[in-house]
């Protein structure tokens, strides 16, 4: 048997952690020496701590505060029960250690966000200004290719700053979208009628419902899955005008959504029929489903519940509205063997919870300190800092009794 001050190897190479609420097994390595078993998780410990101190080199050097604190709470949750030998109290004090100096990047971050996002929304209102100078110009002096290019530049312009710029917040961002799509149409329209006014008005719509007409024709070949170009080819047509060719180029058009349509329909009976049959079949698991009592035999019902879960992918999807009478009920029945277990993996190793209980403890002292604080402090920056203090430590809190569920 090897023993070291923070870990020991038994006789048949089980290896267990030695920590101040006493030990615990982490694990069995068979067929090497107790300092090779003894070794696997000793490195295993060796990797958490590099991870501890990443996370602090990550704090020193301010990188980004969202992904420290999240790896903070992740960190926290992983030291509870580590599957490693060690001084794990330690690391788990040194990643509390750095709650204060993580919410102080948070803050910081926060106040840069603000900067960038007024920044953002100065360079979209500069880009609407510009559009809405040129939808209020005298439009019957205007040389519309150049405005068309200027158009296209400005909405160029707007497509970088939503894709490269910070997220803005929406009721903004909408409001100044509706006044560049205002502007815009505005341009559109006045073009539009500018060419139709040239005498060319007639000459264009009949040649758009001929190329409306051939891309129909074209995706009446493609069959059911041409449905949805095929409206938005039919809300060109009327907006295209009438020509003289009207009936004729109308009568090709309908034949093609008539075959469409056909299409489309076939495909439809043929998925209700599967879903109808998927339905069935699920219900009837549903009803072999009801043995399943994880209270009574925890294993007989996981047995089963496995059977049911490998007919079940097999039957097939059933439609959006039968989700709540199969997929539903087969979760809240997954759910309970899922309770069960943990239920009893919690029963049978009180150990775990004394060191959950540990953290926890850290946590609530941390709260309440910060709560004391809060109560003395009148300076509305210290209220300010303290409350956004005291929500990180409860919801680190929420992590920890979250995993303890």
């Amino acid at each position: 048997m090897t023993t070291t001050e923070f870990g020991r190897v038994d006789s048949e190479n089980n290896v267990y952690v030695i920590e101040p609420n006493g030990e615990r097994k982490v694990g069995q390595v068979p067929n090497v020496s107790s300092e090779e078993a003894l070794a696997y998780f000793v490195k295993k410990f060796e990797g958490l701590e590099g991870s501890v101190r990443l996370l602090e080199q990550r704090v020193a050097k301010k990188a980004d505060a969202d992904s420290i604190s999240k790896t903070a709470a992740k960190l926290t949750v992983d030291l509870i029960d580590a599957a490693a030998v060690g001084n794990l109290q330690a690391l788990r004090e040194r990643v509390l250690a750095l709650a204060p100096k993580i919410q102080d990047l948070l803050n910081l971050k926060k106040e840069e966000n603000k900067e960038g996002i007024a920044q953002a929304l100065a360079a979209r209102e500069e880009i609407v200004a510009k559009v809405e100078a040129l939808a209020n110009g005298d439009l019957s002096k205007v040389m519309w290719k150049q405005v068309s290019k200027t158009l296209t530049e400005l909405f160029e312009a707007w497509q970088s700053a939503q894709k490269n710029g910070p997220r803005v917040p929406k009721p903004e961002a909408d409001a100044l979208w509706k006044r560049f799509q205002t502007a815009r149409n505005k341009l559109e329209s006045a073009k539009r009628a500018f060419f139709a006014e040239a005498g060319n008005k007639a000459k264009a719509a009949k040649a758009s419902k001929e190329s409306i007409v051939k891309k129909a024709e074209e995706l009446a070949a493609k069959g059911s899955d041409s449905v949805v170009e095929y409206r938005k080819l039919l809300d060109e047509w009327k907006s295209a005008g009438r020509t003289k060719n009207d009936d004729a180029l109308w009568a090709r058009f309908k034949a093609a959504g008539d075959t469409i349509y056909a299409a489309k329909g076939e495909q439809v009976a043929a998925i209700s029929a599967s879903q109808s049959e998927a339905l069935a079949a699920k219900l009837a698991l549903l009803e072999d489903a009801k043995a399943i009592d994880p209270t009574k035999d925890l294993a007989k019902a996981k047995q089963l519940l496995l059977s049911i879960q490998d007919r079940w992918e097999k039957a097939g999807r059933v439609s959006r509205n039968d989700l709540a009478k199969t997929e539903d009920k087969l979760k809240a029945i997954e759910a309970s063997v899922r309770n069960a277990e943990r239920d009893h993996w919690r029963a049978t190793d009180p150990a775990a919870k004394a060191r959950k209980d540990d953290v926890t403890i850290k946590l609530e002292e941390a709260i309440a300190k910060i709560e004391a604080e809060l109560a003395k402090a009148t300076d509305k920056k210290k209220i300010a800092e303290l409350t956004e203090s005291l929500a990180a430590r409860k919801a680190w809190l929420e992590v920890v009794a979250a995993a303890a569920k």
